[in-house]
């Protein structure tokens, strides 16, 4: 019966670089069940970043990526022998268990995620995560803007009003009724990543009699993240 499995044969190359994006399933249902605080709920964010850093360590990500309910997992070393179905079902379900395991409350029904491969190369990962950061600051700024109008108008109206209106009209908007979107927290404008640094340790060589330095890798959760260049993806090591 092994022949009617649907997709058991395709494979990612074996020697690639994947991203593997998760997208929340129904998470504005979510939001409403859990209450959540628009328009950015701080405790969502502190569970979505330790989602971030199980992937991250699970999987030997070399870079991950969020912001609203998406996550991009940059993989160096394609796991399960590049079986595409393994990769999405293993991955997307290890971040649902993930989140219910990290938010400790009761749920209506339980969250998922969906998830897709996307093979890359060198030359392209910075093009990719400057997009889904563009994607972020786009996000940030509509829910920004819906917040405010809902503050103000039915529901309605409220989407009536934001529906056709580009980005610097709704920045203009917020910005005329005394909201500077320059000062919200940086997270909710360019996302928050996961990725490792360096940190110096000084220890003391008998041997030598004296102090010595060595520098030790951890898993850092980057809040506070500039906007994507080379200079930023090289200096974490993820592009050379």
């Amino acid at each position: 019966m092994k022949e009617y499995e649907v997709y058991s044969s395709l494979k990612v190359p074996k020697n690639s670089k994947i991203i593997v994006r998760l997208d929340g399933r129904s998470f504005h249902q979510l939001a409403r069940d859990l209450n959540l605080i628009k328009p950015y709920d701080d405790n969502f964010y502190n569970v979505f970043s330790n989602v971030c850093e199980d992937l991250f360590k699970e999987f030997s990500a070399s870079f991950v990526y969020a912001f609203s309910d998406e996550i991009s997992i940059l993989l160096d070393k394609v796991p399960f022998n590049g079986r595409l179905e393994k990769i999405d079902s293993v991955i997307a379900s290890f971040a649902a268990s993930s989140f219910v395991m990290h938010y400790n409350t009761q749920f209506r029904k339980p969250p998922a995620f969906d998830a897709r491969v996307i093979p890359i190369s060198d030359d392209d990962i910075l093009e990719y995560f400057k997009w889904r950061q563009d994607e972020s600051w786009r996000n940030c700024v509509n829910s920004h803007g819906i917040f405010y109008l809902k503050s103000k108008y039915p529901n309605n109206i409220a989407n009536d009003k934001i529906n056709g209106k580009n980005l610097s009209d709704v920045h203009e908007l917020l910005f005329e009724h005394g909201i500077n979107l320059n000062d919200v927290d940086t997270y909710k404008k360019r996302g928050l990543a996961v990725y490792r640094k360096n940190k110096k340790v000084v220890g003391f060589n008998k041997k030598e009699n004296k102090n010595q330095v060595s520098y030790r890798s951890y898993v850092h959760t980057d809040w506070d993240l500039p906007k994507f260049s080379f200079d930023f993806f090289k200096q974490i090591g993820v592009l050379k």
